[in-house]
């Protein structure tokens, strides 16, 4: 595990707005003797980014420059799409439990879609970035970690709205929506109510602070966790913002694979959070 700690160490990154600039250095990463090893800091990486998708993608974009292996790559982007800091702040909300799922179920998303890249496309280029381009940095603060906390902050001043929307939406689903119904259709351990929470996840998401409320209001309902935890990774991995960005990075057929993965591995994932929750 030492080299695993190496690894980490190594790998540098300083991030600026979402339409910011962004210096990488991935001197562990890149190095190839750690095998999948290296999939485990990609999707941290990938996890402590608090930028979009359009702001992510640059950054792969600088990583496959310096030589970080495609599976990396997979994993870090799967992980960045799936949770950031601000979305890890407003799921405290939902308490331990739901809060621990949804950090695990990302992570091992992550961790996932690195190990099909390493299996499939180990010899070949997945993702295309020459879609995208570095723009000019906006943040000049010298000290990094205080321009991390920036960003964080910015990041969650924009999606607050959302937040506030969703508390709305929830009291809506509480005035009307019968407490019966969320238990049908979501609740208990089957595997329909894990199918239909993965299949809504792909229409209603918008924002992962404004599902945060609603989905607080569903678990005390009767949705299960298994159905919480396939929303939670279907709607931020079908985010049409975020698709339009994969979208460009990927091409169709590729693009087709992604949706396949998020969908089957949200049912899988579901089905068993079900069994251990």
């Amino acid at each position: 595990m030492a080299g695993f700690g190496g690894a980490i160490k190594n790998v540098g990154i300083s991030i600026s707005s979402p339409s910011g600039k962004v210096y990488v250095h991935t001197a562990g990463m890149k190095d190839r003797k750690w095998g999948l090893f290296g999939i485990i800091p990609a999707c941290l990486l990938g996890i402590a980014s608090p930028l979009c998708m359009y702001g992510t993608i640059p950054i792969a974009a600088s990583f496959r420059k310096q030589g970080m292996r495609e599976d990396y790559l997979a994993a870090f982007m799967m992980a960045s799409i799936l949770l950031n800091p601000q979305l890890i702040i407003y799921s405290a909300a939902l308490e331990t439990t739901a809060l621990t799922v949804r950090i695990v179920t990302c992570f091992l998303c992550g961790c996932a879609a690195g190990l099909l890249i390493f299996l499939f496309y180990r010899n070949r280029e997945f993702f295309d970035f020459s879609g995208f381009e570095e723009k000019a940095s906006h943040d000049t603060h010298p000290n990094l970690l205080i321009r991390y906390l920036l960003n964080v902050w910015r990041n969650m001043k924009a999606t607050g709205l959302y937040f506030l929307f969703g508390i709305l939406l929830s009291a809506l689903f509480q005035r009307y929506v019968p407490q019966d119904l969320m238990t049908r259709v979501f609740g208990g351990n089957e595997a329909w109510g894990v199918l239909m929470a993965a299949t809504i996840g792909v229409p209603l998401y918008a924002c992962g602070g404004g599902t945060i409320p609603l989905l607080k209001q569903w678990l005390w309902e009767g949705m299960s966790m298994g159905s919480a935890a396939a929303f939670m990774i279907t709607g931020p991995a079908t985010k049409i913002t975020n698709l339009g960005a994969l979208k460009i990075a990927m091409g169709w057929k590729r693009f087709a694979l992604y949706m396949v993965f998020v969908m089957l591995f949200s049912f899988l994932c579901g089905l068993a959070v079900n069994l251990v929750v």
